[in-house]
């Protein structure tokens, strides 16, 4: 079981695979489903072919499909299940095969997609030191948190607190991830373990809503998500707008933050639905944003909140 990609753009595969572009060290995705796709790749800096891409990870893919006419749907009728097969074509067979996937609601995934072994990253001798709580953290975070003279220890998703303590961390990062972050006790625990600390606490999309959770915020599954490289957030104090990625199904309630103003406030809203895109926990160094400000590829305009963050760890250290 997992997640399967629609794309939209009508072309896929002509571009190739640039390794050292990846975000993960490995397919995170259960299926792709593309209009056209190509295995000859024109792009010289590419190292491979999308076809061998997919073959070294053993990913199932289906072409010749009107992505589009699918995205309307999903868009119509929430996201839903789904099965690509090339080995059973009966329907009937395959939709009884359908209806035993579970739902997304309450499918933790973090911990298949999570390191198994702790790592580090960046410079040892870097100013600050950030405990990185690793959900299916994208390789372009450890980069802008690194080249802000940080050095990172990333661990499994299901690490309490005192392993992150031994680490002596001057902060602590929670990343993005796939699943129901409701689903998520452990992490809820830690991160509550965290805010007791006080120090500064960053958190990126799953991260965000772990947060909440351990807030007490519930949050919810998404009628069809938000995806996408070009979505509009507003900074609820100063107005600016930014353009943000994203590439989420759940979200942060808004009815119970306002119940919690007492505890967190508002940073971040969705300028096409109102949704809560960011929050700041009230006396503590603690804040989190649901959209992707590492973009890569995508928009830039919101790397300052990583900037934002140092900036806590440098008042930490006094």
């Amino acid at each position: 079981f997992g997640q399967i990609l629609v794309t939209t753009n009508a072309h896929i595969g002509n571009y190739g695979i640039k390794d050292a572009e990846s975000e993960s060290d490995a397919i995170k995705i259960a299926g792709l489903v593309c209009k056209n796709f190509t295995i000859p790749y024109h792009r010289p800096q590419a190292d491979r072919s999308v076809q061998e891409y997919f073959e070294a990870e053993s990913l199932v893919g289906i072409s010749r499909v009107d992505t589009r006419a699918v995205v309307r749907h999903i868009r119509d009728k929430g996201a839903m299940n789904a099965i690509i097969s090339s080995a059973e074509l009966d329907e009937k067979k395959l939709s009884q095969l359908l209806a035993k996937a579970p739902s997304m609601k309450g499918l933790e995934l973090a911990s298949q997609v999570s390191t198994k072994e702790a790592y580090e990253y960046g410079d040892p001798n870097a100013k600050y030191r950030v405990a990185v709580l690793d959900f299916g953290i994208k390789k372009n975070i450890l980069r802008c948190l690194s080249a802000r003279d940080c050095f990172l220890k990333v661990f499994p998703a299901k690490t309490d607190l005192n392993t992150l303590k031994a680490f002596q961390p001057d902060g602590y990062f929670l990343s993005n991830g796939p699943g129901d972050p409701a689903a998520m006790d452990y992490a809820v625990k830690t991160t509550r373990a965290i805010l007791a600390e006080h120090k500064p606490l960053f958190g990126i999309c799953l991260g965000h809503q772990i947060l909440a959770l351990a807030l007490d915020i519930p949050t919810y599954k998404m009628h069809n998500g938000h995806r996408g490289i070009n979505h509009p957030v507003k900074q609820v104090i100063s107005g600016r707008c930014e353009i943000t990625s994203q590439n989420h199904g759940f979200g942060v309630s808004p009815e119970e933050i306002l119940a919690n103003a007492d505890k967190v406030e508002v940073t971040h809203r969705n300028l096409n639905d109102d949704t809560i895109e960011g929050i700041r926990v009230k006396g503590k160094p603690a804040f989190s944003v649901q959209y992707h400000p590492e973009a890569s590829p995508g928009p830039h305009d919101s790397r300052y909140l990583f900037d934002e963050f140092v900036a806590l760890l440098a008042e930490q250290q006094g």
